[in-house]
Order: C-alpha cells, then sequence, then structure tokens
C-alpha cells in the first residue's frame, strides 16, 4: 500500500471515528435531554439514562436537571395586616416534570430562579398582607402553652401567659402561598414541592418600638406581681401583730388567773396560821418586811417613811419607851 493510500485511509478513518462520536451522546441517571437542531427542539425530551444517538454538527444535546432543586430567596420587608412591616426569608423546593416546555420558556435553571423569586416573592407578599402578624408567627390555632406543674388550678385560669386565639396559623398560611406558587409555575414545566418559612423578623424600623413595648408590658406584669406580693405581705405581718396580741392577752389572762390563785392560796394560809397563832403571824410579818429593806435600802438611801406604815412599825417597835431621837423634832416624820 502506498504512503497516499495510508494517508487517505487515515484521514478517513478520522472523519468517521470524529462523526461516530459527535452523533453518539450518554445521558445520566440525574438528567434529562433536549434535542434541538438549528436552535429548535426536535422529538420527545429524552428521559431514560443510557447511551443515544443524534444527527452530528446539526443536532445539539441540551441536559436539563432531572433531580429536585432548592429555592432559598433573600429576605424581603412586607407589611401584614395589621400594618406591622416584617422581614420575610423563604425557600423551597421544585423540579422539572416537564422538560420540553421548560426549556421553551426559560432555557435554563438561572432563568428559572430568577422566574421562582418573582412569583414566590409576589405571594408571599399577598398571603401576608391579608394576614396579622400573629397569624404567620403562631405555628397552628391548636397550639397549646405548656404550664408549670407547680401552678394551681386558680393560677392556670389566669390570663397571664395566655395564648392570643388565631383562625389559622402558619402552617395554612404557606399553604396558601403553595397553593398560589404552584399553579403560576407550572406553566413553565415546573413543579412546586414545598415552601416554608425560614425567617421571620420585625423590620429594623419598628424593632426598637417592638422591644420598647413589650418591655412595657414586662414592667406592668412585674409591677402587678409586685402590687399583690406587697399585699401579701402587709396580710401576713398583719396576722402576725394579731397573733402575738392574742398570745400576749392570753399570757397575761393566765398570768393574773395564776396570781389570783396564789393571792387566794396565801391569804387562805394566813387565816389558818392567825386562826392558830398570831405570834407565828407576827414573825411571818416581821420576816417579809425584814426582807422587804434589803430590796429597798441600799448604801446611802435616804428614806422618809411614816411612822405609821408598816416598814417603820417593827422599828418603832423596837424602842421600849417609844422616845423620840434626839434630833427628832414635833411633828417631823422619819
Amino acid at each position: 500500500m502506498s504512503r497516499i493510500k495510508k494517508i487517505i485511509l487515515l484521514v478517513v478513518l478520522g472523519i468517521g471515528t470524529y462523526l461516530l462520536t459527535s452523533s453518539i451522546y450518554t445521558v445520566s441517571e440525574i438528567e434529562q435531554i433536549i434535542i434541538t437542531q438549528f436552535g429548535k427542539p426536535v422529538g420527545a425530551p429524552v428521559t431514560t439514562a443510557g447511551l443515544k444517538v443524534k444527527l452530528p454538527f446539526i443536532q445539539e444535546v441540551n441536559p436539563i436537571d432531572k433531580r429536585v432543586l432548592e429555592w432559598d430567596g433573600s429576605p424581603s420587608d412586607m407589611p401584614t395586616k395589621d400594618k406591622l412591616y416584617i422581614s420575610v426569608d423563604l425557600f423551597a423546593r421544585w423540579r422539572i416534570t416537564d422538560p420540553l416546555q421548560y426549556f421553551l420558556r426559560l432555557r435554563d435553571e438561572r432563568s428559572a430562579q430568577s422566574r421562582l423569586d418573582d412569583i414566590l416573592g409576589s405571594e408571599t407578599r399577598n398571603a401576608v398582607a391579608k394576614h396579622e402578624l400573629i397569624e404567620i408567627i403562631r405555628t397552628t390555632k391548636d397550639r397549646v402553652p405548656l404550664r408549670d406543674a407547680l401552678l394551681t388550678q386558680a393560677e392556670r385560669q389566669l390570663d397571664m401567659g395566655s395564648l392570643v386565639p388565631i383562625q389559622k396559623g402558619r402552617k395554612l398560611v404557606e399553604r396558601e402561598i403553595f397553593a398560589a406558587a404552584a399553579e403560576n409555575v407550572r406553566v413553565f414545566g415546573i413543579e412546586l414541592l414545598d415552601i416554608r418559612f425560614k425567617r421571620i423578623n420585625y423590620n429594623e424600623s419598628v424593632r426598637p418600638k417592638i422591644y420598647d413595648r413589650m418591655i412595657s408590658e414586662r414592667r406592668q406584669i412585674a409591677e402587678r406581681f409586685l402590687s399583690e406580693g406587697n399585699g401579701e405581705a402587709a396580710r401576713i405581718r398583719g396576722n402576725r401583730v394579731r397573733d402575738l396580741n392574742k398570745i400576749q392577752s392570753e399570757a397575761y389572762r393566765k398570768v393574773e388567773e395564776i396570781r389570783g390563785l396564789a393571792d387566794a392560796k396565801a391569804t387562805e394560809i394566813y387565816a389558818k396560821v392567825y386562826n392558830q397563832s398570831p405570834e407565828a403571824v407576827a414573825f411571818y410579818e416581821f420576816t417579809r418586811t425584814v426582807q422587804s429593806y434589803k430590796s429597798i435600802i441600799a448604801e446611802n438611801t435616804t428614806i422618809i417613811l411614816s411612822t405609821d406604815s408598816d416598814l417603820f412599825k417593827f422599828l418603832k417597835g423596837m424602842n421600849p419607851d417609844n422616845e423620840k431621837c434626839p434630833d427628832q423634832r414635833p411633828g417631823d416624820k422619819r
């Protein structure tokens, strides 16, 4: 074989190889293919994985993802029905179910994400504007707040800590957004699988006012608790004073009863002794009087007594002649 023939053979083999490789393509498990000819789709979408054939040069392979895709919107400020501006952060999951329609209207995922931004953002704004803030914050209308097990039944019935009644809740609001947005994106060959609120926060401009109102409410609650505590403390102190006075009065009455019984017993003993021995009574009176001297007379004590007093009669009786003192003048009582 001459050299020219070898070159021609190699050229033919090269061209054949190139034509063969350009006409064969593979489809993976995670994608589906749209074949375009001069920019226009031809044939049905290829959705099964494997080795496929197309016309070389004039046909192109356009892969489209078959997996579940994510959409994560940026936070957006919007007003609620009760005129409160909140920042809503939303996310969703979607997939391409009609690749031909998707390719004709959107072409690529970047365009799809942009269109989802418009549709989901608009439906979210409409849903938030139709509901009050509490409807969007609360999960469901059947939610029951947790209660402390140590609280009494009366304390559990107080309005403090009770939840404001709502009609729907965040889950139903999400369903409303999902239903409206799913219908709008279906024309693009997209199936919306799920949508959720990721974060809901107050707008920066109204956040200080909200915090101030929350602080004011907490202060009112604290002042009410403090007032109730002061009232309870005053009641306890009043009961303490009342009980103390009652105890003291009962103790005083008991002491007086005992003292009366003791005096009666002493009088009875005096009477018996007096009837039996007048000398014993006189001796008893003398000893009691001498004991009283010890308790009332100390060093450098000056006492002025009447000559008729009980304390002086025994001293007076010590003068056998009942004579006056040398320095006693008539009328003096010492």
